[in-house]
């Protein structure tokens, strides 16, 4: 399929230090994507686990939780083609100081855990991601082929 759903969350850190509106700047011009979803929430624990649970046997799981829930951000469902690939290219690497200039995480993240942004790792992550956070009533002139779980 190339045209996709894919997660965006801009994170606590990004929020926090005042670059949401940049973040979302670049999102509305970049040509490939259709914000269809948008909303600020601040999670809560149950919120977070659920949403990270893949790496809960991990090291980092609380920290991870921790930092999700330390203030408000702003989650968004992303339609287009190739969406999943194309928005991973626009955030950049994990690490910031691996990212590409003019990605968002070498823009405005300042380290592996303070990176600004979370974007889905594959087409099947991004449907199930923006299913976690948005009833289909809350999308926008999406494009109905999508498969929704």
């Amino acid at each position: 399929m190339e045209t996709e759903l894919t997660l965006a969350i801009i994170k606590p850190d990004a929020v926090k230090a005042h670059h949401a509106g940049e973040i979302l700047s670049m999102y509305e011009k970049h040509p490939q994507f259709k914000i269809r979803g948008i909303k600020l929430m601040h999670m809560d624990r149950k919120t977070a686990e659920g949403f990270y649970e893949i790496h809960r046997e991990r090291p980092f799981f609380e920290e991870l939780v921790s930092f999700m829930m330390s203030g408000p951000c702003i989650v968004m469902a992303i339609e287009g083609k190739h969406a999943v690939s194309a928005h991973r290219d626009f955030i950049g690497a994990t690490n910031p100081q691996h990212a590409q200039e003019g990605t968002v995480r070498k823009r405005f993240g300042t380290s592996i855990g303070n990176n600004a942004v979370h974007g889905s790792d594959s087409p099947e992550n991004g449907v199930k991601e923006v299913n976690y956070f948005f009833d289909i009533s809350e999308l926008v002139d999406i494009n109905w082929a999508h498969t929704w779980a």
